[in-house]
């Protein structure tokens, strides 16, 4: 940092972060990007085998890493990429776990992204209106359609028009192809349920492009890269945002200190504009820290539910064994080496349309997300080496619940800042969903010619055997909130400060230059992979703030 002052900050370097940097900086904006986290070069963030599966293992016994470690993008990146959880640590309720993954690096959790672009349809956007259950977003499908396109046309993702009501089509490279499998099942599931399969939406592996090139999936890619080559975007790392300084005659943000990782100094950095892009729950956090009932001379939240409301996306997943074709020539020695990647799989987008054959007894809806012969390790680690590998997991909607919340609970860190409580369980409705999701899915193996079998009777697993047949994914029951990483609310977008935090230009109600952009903001979770959709609406509240077009 060297040159003072800025006209706008933003507070996270991830997704959304990227974005709003980049929306900014093209319009002449001067702009300053804080990130919690460290700079990494692309070499240090991919890491290196075999020493990335020593540190995984290692982040497990030390527990440093013992809960991140439950998701299985843990064992495929860089560990370096998943917090240390002593040294950023938050509480739950000892009956109510919930698993927070971190990235405090430069890029953030756009590091490890699966690359899934989905967009929602009104469908999402009015599903208040339509079954009474929460708010509506205050925002429709056409407020958001050009920069959906505009983030999809820069990123290059890669997807097909399939003219689905519940999942728009947007602006597509080529579809990545299916495997041999994939087809046949494709093609059964058609034929003997009825079910739409679609190539899925996103990026392609998330291999690194090559040395020092980072992934075209991270904003140190795409957004932040092309941010910082306008010249006009300067980056503090290794500062954490403590609180927003407020100024109450003028109802403005003045600005917000932050806590300097190496030693713990503070200081104010003044903006006309702030935007906070630092994931839902540090976002929620950093609020209820800068919030009138938490700190003296703090703005105001008319609608007294600013941390409440937090969803996730409810999940379930099976592995099962699918045959190689035994009348096709050379099939079962003929792998497709399609790697497995956001747009490198396939979709069964169910959506609200769930006409499966058992009727559902809850509202909203779910999507399945899948993959055949993608992840094949060597035939000796095979325990059935003639067959391929699938995984089908089913994420759907979950309600927000008003005692689902984040809190400020009465433990520091190491800088004397409240660590998050984060107090969130699935209800009935969720329970619902999930046991008609592992219906279908059986449904579906089992109609396509496949056998569903636990992933230790898949695949031989040395040395991390244990620690496997503990993870939550496996288990019969959902994984915990906050596993499939798609934390959502708290600060939610509305039409009237009386019942949301911010509005339908993500500012807050009594707070104008402060706009909340990452997933804090979301209403309802909807089912779709969130990242694209945040990453629209961030480049939409950005143009607005600059152009001045709302009172």
């Amino acid at each position: 940092m060297t040159d003072l002052p800025f006209e706008a900050i933003v507070i996270g370097s991830g997704a959304t972060g990227g974005v709003a940097a980049l929306t900014l900086s093209e319009k002449g904006i001067k702009v300053l990007v804080i990130e919690a986290g460290p700079l990494l070069t692309a070499k240090e963030a991919a890491g290196s085998e075999p020493s990335n599966t020593i540190k995984r293992i290692q982040g497990v016994i030390t527990g440093e890493k013992v809960k991140q470690a439950q998701h299985p993008g843990y064992w495929k990146a860089n560990p370096l990429l998943y917090t240390n959880e002593r040294v950023n640590p938050y509480t739950c309720p000892s009956n109510k776990p919930f698993i927070w993954t971190q990235g405090n690096q430069v890029g953030g959790r756009s590091l490890t992204w699966g690359g899934i672009t989905l967009r929602l349809s009104d469908k999402e956007f009015k599903a208040a209106k339509e079954d009474g259950y929460g708010l509506d977003w205050p925002i429709q499908y056409s407020d958001i359609n050009s920069h959906y396109s505009a983030i999809e046309k820069f990123l290059q993702v890669h997807g097909k028009k399939d003219n689905l009501s519940q999942l728009p089509d947007g602006e597509y490279l080529n579809p990545l192809p299916l495997t041999k499998s994939e087809i046949t099942f494709s093609r059964k599931l058609k034929r003997s349920l009825g079910y739409p399969l679609i190539n899925s939406r996103g990026f392609g592996p998330p291999e690194f492009n090559g040395p020092g090139l980072w992934p075209i999936s991270s904003s140190m890619g795409s957004t932040l890269k092309k941010a910082f080559d306008t010249g006009k975007v300067e980056l503090l790392s290794n500062h954490m945002a403590d609180y927003l300084v407020i100024d109450k005659a003028k109802e403005l943000a003045k600005g917000v200190v932050v806590v300097n990782q190496n030693d713990g100094s503070r200081i104010l950095l003044e903006s006309n504009l702030i935007v906070l892009c630092a994931s839902t729950i540090q976002s929620i956090r950093l609020l209820l820290n800068s919030e009138e009932s938490h700190r003296k001379g703090g703005f105001i939240d008319p609608s007294n539910s600013l941390g409440k409301n937090i969803m996730d996306h409810v999940s379930t997943c099976r592995f099962f064994s699918y045959p190689t074709g035994h009348n096709q020539r050379g099939y079962n020695n003929d792998s497709s080496k399609e790697s497995l990647s956001g747009a490198g799989s396939f979709f069964i987008p169910f959506g609200t349309n769930l006409k499966t054959s058992i009727k559902p007894d809850f509202i909203r809806g779910y999507g399945i997300w899948g993959g055949i012969d993608r992840f094949e390790p060597p035939n000796i680690l095979k325990r059935l080496p003639d067959r391929k590998l699938g995984f089908l997991i089913a994420h759907g909607e979950v309600l927000a619940y008003v005692d689902n919340k984040v809190t400020l609970s009465n433990k520091l860190n190491r800088w004397g800042i409240a660590v998050p409580n984060i107090d969130v369980e699935w209800k009935d409705n969720e329970k619902r969903m999930v046991k008609h999701m592992n219906t279908t899915i059986q449904e579906i193996i089992e109609n396509t010619g496949g056998e569903m079998l636990p992933l230790k009777d898949l695949i031989k697993m040395p040395f991390i055997e244990p620690i496997i047949n503990n993870a939550v994914a496996i288990k019969e029951e959902s994984p915990p909130p906050g596993y499939y990483i798609h934390e959502l609310g708290g600060a939610p977008m509305g039409k009237s400060e009386e019942n949301s935090v911010v509005d339908k230009w993500n500012r807050l109600w009594r707070c104008k230059n402060v706009l909340v952009v990452d997933g804090a903001c979301w209403p309802s979770s909807a089912w779709q992979s969130p990242t694209l959709t945040m990453m629209a609406l961030t480049r939409r509240a950005c143009l607005n703030a600059i152009t001045n077009q709302s009172a």
